[in-house]
């Protein structure tokens, strides 16, 4: 029976590496193209965290579908703030996207240094 190297299956390829850079780039530009490049790259994190074996890639695919989820969240928390002004819904949205672009820069450098994302 021979051997299996299981060293060939902790390698990650450039190509994994370019997916996940790809999959922060969505999440950071999706607050401009009104989160619909957010809901592609959810779409995939959400694939790809399933394929994925190696933790620190599964921790970061977590860390973005979480970010997305949460921001979610507090659009809908701060949606009737549009019914009282408009100034208080856009200074709400403003300040979550914000928080949004926050967490993804933060998750994305992290990521390219080999660390896992913080919560």
């Amino acid at each position: 029976m021979s051997e299996t190297d299981f060293a060939e299956f902790e390698r990650k390829s450039s190509g994994d590496r370019t997916t996940m850079n790809v999959l922060y780039g969505l999440h950071a530009v999706s607050p401009f193209t009104l989160w619909s490049l957010a809901v592609v790259a959810l779409i995939v994190n959400y694939v790809k965290r399933g394929d994925e074996l190696e933790p620190m890639y599964v921790l970061h695919h977590n860390y973005m579908i979480r970010t997305f989820w949460w921001t979610l969240v507090w659009l809908a928390v701060t949606a009737p703030l549009w019914l009282v002004f408009i100034i208080p819904g856009a200074i709400a949205w403003c300040v979550v996207g914000a928080w949004y672009l926050y967490r993804c820069i933060r998750g994305w450098l992290r990521f390219n240094d080999g660390k896992p994302p913080q919560r």
